[in-house]
């Protein structure tokens, strides 16, 4: 038990000294996680950084692959690619004098993402593990009336699920509200989280303040993601970097929103924290994806599961 006054995910941080802050849902999930990587370097820790990727990884050189399934992308990796979110990060990071490595798993089953992190894990001895979603849709259970995009990001949470020697891991979700586009109810995340809570797997929450250091740095990264991805920017990302600026409502940071009302609030500044080892628990169709090695499996896996059932209707927030 902690204090009042100590944030109880970085209490559960303190003894680490070699930690993977991993994107879990693919794209730039991994900018989500950056304000949270960041204090951990401030402190002196070693961070590594990892996202299941969306960039077309298969054609990069043999030695860019640390690991099978786990390629090393630095600033120089695949120059000719527009959008490549793992490689933009690392120019970001080289520019701002961070170690400029960012590791990418391709889009694969549970088997192998497992793997994966265990041949990441072994070489650089990782003592804690943070998966972060830049959205709510990795606290859907599965009878949720709808889960928004779940096949990577509890890919990510099976995957790490099995890993009992990591001495900490744990998942961090980070803007709130943003996964409504896709069908989210977030009155059902927050019932979700209340039994979370009971039974002992929510760490609470902080915000993202921009009068912090790793604030602005932040600002400055989502900023540099979307001049050198003007086409594709995040709308995840630009949603909490917004909430983090202190704008409110329909704001448009890209053209991709057209045609779609936003609400940008508050509320998608803060980082709910969990055990993932909890959140897993809970999931009710996790032990249908653990034999995966395809990412299409974990698709009709989940589909199989859904249509066994009958789902929670949305929940309206009242106020």
């Amino acid at each position: 038990m902690t204090a009042l006054h100590t944030n109880p995910l970085f209490a559960r941080l303190a003894d680490a000294e070699r930690i993977l802050v991993a994107g879990a849902g693919g794209g730039f999930d991994i900018y989500a996680g950056l304000p949270l990587a960041l204090s951990l370097l401030h402190q002196g820790k070693e961070v590594h950084l990892a996202n299941l990727s969306f960039s077309s990884l298969a054609g990069l050189p043999v030695d860019e692959w640390a690991a099978p399934d786990v390629a090393a992308v630095t600033p120089r990796t695949a120059p000719h690619q527009a959008y490549f979110p793992e490689r933009t990060l690392a120019r970001w990071l080289e520019t701002h004098g961070y170690p400029a490595t960012v590791y990418a798993f391709p889009q694969i089953g549970v088997q192998p993402l497992r793997a994966a992190y265990r041949a990441l894990v072994d070489l650089h001895r990782i003592d804690a593990i943070v998966l972060v979603d830049g959205g709510t849709d990795i606290l859907m259970r599965g009878d949720e009336a709808g889960l928004g995009t779940p096949e990577e990001d509890l890919t990510s949470v099976a995957a790490l699920a099995a890993l009992d020697d990591v001495p900490q891991r744990l998942v961090v979700s980070v803007g709130f509200g943003v996964d409504a586009y896709h069908g989210v109810s977030h009155g059902l995340v927050l019932e979700n989280i209340a039994a979370l809570e009971r039974e002992g797997a929510y760490l609470g929450a902080f915000s993202i303040p921009r009068a912090t250091r790793e604030g602005a740095l932040f600002l400055d990264a989502v900023a540099h993601a979307q001049e050198h991805t003007p086409d594709r920017p995040s709308i995840v990302n630009g949603s909490i970097a917004a909430a983090v600026r202190g704008s409110f409502g329909d704001v448009r940071f890209t053209e991709r929103t057209r045609g779609s009302e936003l609400f940008v609030n508050p509320l998608m500044s803060l980082c709910f924290a969990f055990d993932l080892p909890g959140l897993a628990a809970r999931c009710l169709y996790l032990d249908r994806i653990e034999d995966t090695h395809l990412m299409r499996q974990v698709h009709s896996r989940i589909a199989e599961f859904r249509d066994e059932l009958v789902t929670r209707p949305p929940l309206r927030i009242p106020h």
